[in-house]
């Protein structure tokens, strides 16, 4: 880690525009942490919630705004920022998708003579000699590289097997500008480390790391090209998948040839229809898919956005499917070890079952929970919220009446805040995954609704793990026994504890809510003494500059105990 962070800041002292975009990024984070902190924290403690809930809305747009702007004029890993916030359809506000969904394709190209130079430096030998042609327009323009679609010679073609290929190379001088931006994302993530409602839910140092080894594995085209084959193997007899040849022969670490597989993209509602494919019947089959990615298999595609998904067509005229789902662009690729997609597995199908207590427990077995979490209010709040809302698709959830919402936040909203969550290092690229599959089913299916791919899925999980069941048996029976035996000495340590007046019962709810009741009472005597000094202080520093002033600073004392009791509370 230490090695990483000292190559970045080798990187940023170097030419100015590395020095200029490294300060750029931080002066974005840094007012725009300010702004949170301002609204979301200092303002409801005094008072003003209503303010931060007013300007919730205008404040994510004029965000998204920025942050647009920033992706597009520095690129690198900013664009892999945007597509994230771009692909939360379910959650994010269609103005805010809106206007960060241009980053997923709209990513200004490199001159073609800069690509070629790369290119003919990384192969040895002019582009004339390598191809038969190659087009000096991109078909794709990402943050990392760009794309061209070229062809084979002759002799290559016929011992390929194919004859027309996609050529993708790096950006030149892309290894720097990685360095700067996680230099950058170092920092700030050190930034919210200190942020104590942000350290206790995730190691955010931690998850910087993660991301940044993904980010220096995907700029490493050989990586890319060995876990495109490695998919291929894992969908090698599913007919609802394709991937591309790798033409090694043609690659290095930063050039890549591929067979050229482009087709209809995913999120192209009319080009599917105009080639008799209904978008509503993609989305289910196309979450399927990532299901088994990440359920199954435990290796799956960590950046399935639109523009690396395509539809393409099968006219072979064989039964069933007339069409494939292709993947390109492994270079961010995700593993769940099996301990993790165990629990994932149990969460899937709590899920789909409704049921509150086993989706608790599941939670609890991935990590997200820390081991000594109180969970009975939770799995109460998950059994409530399965009750209101559950089965619902994103468009049926934007039709729910949003006092509904407001009522279980009023009702469950302590609860959630005050357990300790935390987010698993191995966890980002799951969400990452889970949030783009989410909101490309969305953009297929307005009415898309998640349930109806979990279910069967998980009727099949169900079926699956029955051969386990006489293992399960036999475990349970164990436990039963340990129980059984220990019992007894339980029993007697609990009669003791009575007879001594020693035992203690926890209401954890009941002593939160008094706990709260007692700071809103601090919070408005200092409010209200605050008020008195300071108006005190101006009506008699008319007369009595000395006095007045002193009262007017005095009345600082009870604003800032006010203030720490609410920070107490969070």
């Amino acid at each position: 880690m230490a090695a990483n962070h000292q190559v970045g800041e080798k990187s940023v002292t170097g030419a100015g525009n590395t020095r200029a975009r490294y300060r750029r990024i931080l002066r974005f984070a840094a007012w725009n942490l300010a702004v949170t902190w301002w609204f979301e924290l200092l303002l409801p403690r005094i008072g003003l919630a209503g303010v931060a809930e007013r300007t919730r809305t205008k404040r994510m747009l004029r965000f998204a705004r920025r942050f647009h702007v920033l992706a597009v004029d520095l690129g690198g890993l900013m664009i892999k920022v945007g597509q994230f916030l771009s692909s939360r359809l379910d959650v994010l506000p269609p103005e805010i998708t809106k206007e960060l969904e241009g980053l997923q394709d709209e990513v200004p190209p490199v001159a073609f003579p800069a690509i070629r130079a790369l290119a003919e430096a990384e192969l040895g030998a002019p582009l004339g000699q390598i191809f038969a042609w190659v087009d000096e327009t991109p078909i794709a323009a990402a943050s990392l590289g760009q794309a061209h679609r070229a062809r084979l010679l002759a002799a290559d073609a016929a011992e390929a097997g194919h004859e027309h290929v996609v050529l993708k190379v790096q950006r030149p001088g892309i290894d720097e500008i990685v360095d700067v931006d996680l230099a950058a994302l170092r920092k700030v993530g050190g930034w919210l480390s200190h942020v104590s409602i942000v350290s206790k839910r995730a190691d955010m140092p931690a998850l910087v790391e993660e991301f940044a080894l993904t980010s220096l594995e995907e700029i490493d085209y050989l990586h890319e090209a060995a876990n495109s084959e490695r998919f291929a193997a894992d969908f090698e007899d599913d007919d609802r998948v394709d991937v591309p040849a790798v033409i090694w022969d043609r690659c290095t670490r930063r050039v890549l040839t591929l067979e050229d597989v482009t087709a209809i993209k995913i999120t192209d509602a009319e080009a599917l229809r105009a080639a008799g494919i209904d978008p509503v019947e993609v989305a289910p089959v196309f979450a399927s898919v990532m299901f088994d990615q990440m359920f199954t298999n435990g290796f799956f595609h960590a950046d399935p956005h639109p523009g690396n998904i395509f539809v393409t067509p099968v006219a072979d005229g064989s039964p069933g499917q007339s069409w494939k789902l292709t993947f390109i662009d492994f270079g961010m690729m995700g593993e769940v070890p099996a301990s993790t997609r165990a629990g994932l597995r149990k969460l899937l199908i709590a899920a789909a079952s409704r049921d509150g207590k086993g989706l608790v427990t599941a939670i609890s077995d991935v990590g997200v929970l820390v081991p000594s979490a109180d969970t009975v209010e939770l799995e109460r709040a998950m059994t409530h919220l399965f009750a209101r809302f559950g089965g619902k698709g994103f468009a049926e959830l934007r039709e729910v009446d949003p006092r509904e919402f407001r009522d279980f936040a009023v009702e469950f909203g302590d609860v959630v805040r005050s357990l300790p969550f935390q987010l698993p290092e191995n966890f980002l690229l799951i969400i990452r995954a889970m949030s783009l599959t989410s909101g490309v089913a969305s953009a297929l299916d307005a009415k898309f609704n998640l349930w109806d791919s979990v279910e069967p899925y998980a009727a099949q999980l169900i079926r699956d793990e029955r051969g386990n069941i006489v293992s399960d048996v036999a475990a349970q029976a164990l436990d039963a026994a340990g129980l059984v035996l220990r019992l007894p000495q339980r029993i007697d340590g609990l009669i003791g504890r009575v007879e001594e007046g020693s035992l203690q019962v926890a209401t954890p709810r009941l002593e939160r809510q008094v706990a709260r009741l007692d700071r809103t009472a601090q919070r408005a005597a200092s409010a209200l003494i605050f008020g008195a000094l300071l108006i005190a202080g101006a009506v008699v520093r008319a007369d009595d500059v000395v006095l007045g002033s002193v009262l007017m600073l005095v009345s600082v004392l009870p604003l800032l105990h006010g203030l720490w009791v609410g920070r107490r509370g969070i």
